[in-house]
């Protein structure tokens, strides 16, 4: 059963995001991001998977497992604590629950890494999602540091 990896891209390009996952030996890349936009060049979605394809790593966004958007003010303002409730409330959506099932079975098939923006996995919803993960899988989750 392979481990269940995360990363978080703030402060870091795409090149050491990359590297970061190829050390650890990731297959695929779930975003797990609401938005898979970013101002940081090289994680918007399109951009972003284009990089991954050419290191060999597979792309797959999941809107659904995205924080909605009062949570991510929450974290922004530096109330992590925050987002917790807002996140759990989103997470009973049936889009939700679809793409947490989903992510389930891919966590599985393949070595793979739950990205998302913020650098610290305590402070962000990642943490959260590998948690629901292997709540069912009991997969071992590691997080990822780039640099």
């Amino acid at each position: 059963m392979p481990d269940l990896l995360t990363i978080g891209y703030e402060g870091s390009s795409i090149g050491q995001v990359i590297e970061t996952l190829r050390a650890a030996g990731a297959e695929r890349l779930l975003d797990v991001r609401a938005v898979a936009q970013s101002r940081k060049p090289g994680f918007s979605k399109r951009q972003l998977a284009a990089a991954l394809d050419e290191a060999g790593i597979a792309y797959v966004h999941l809107q659904g497992l995205g924080t909605p958007k009062a949570g991510r003010d929450a974290v922004r303002s530096g109330h992590p604590d925050r987002m917790i409730p807002i996140f759990e409330a989103h997470m009973q959506s049936d889009k939700a629950q679809v793409e947490l099932a989903q992510a389930k079975v891919l966590t599985l098939e393949k070595r793979t890494c739950l990205l998302c923006f913020e650098r610290d996995h305590t402070t962000c919803h990642r943490r959260l999602v590998a948690e629901l993960i292997v709540a069912e899988t009991a997969q071992p989750i590691v997080h990822l540091s780039v640099g």
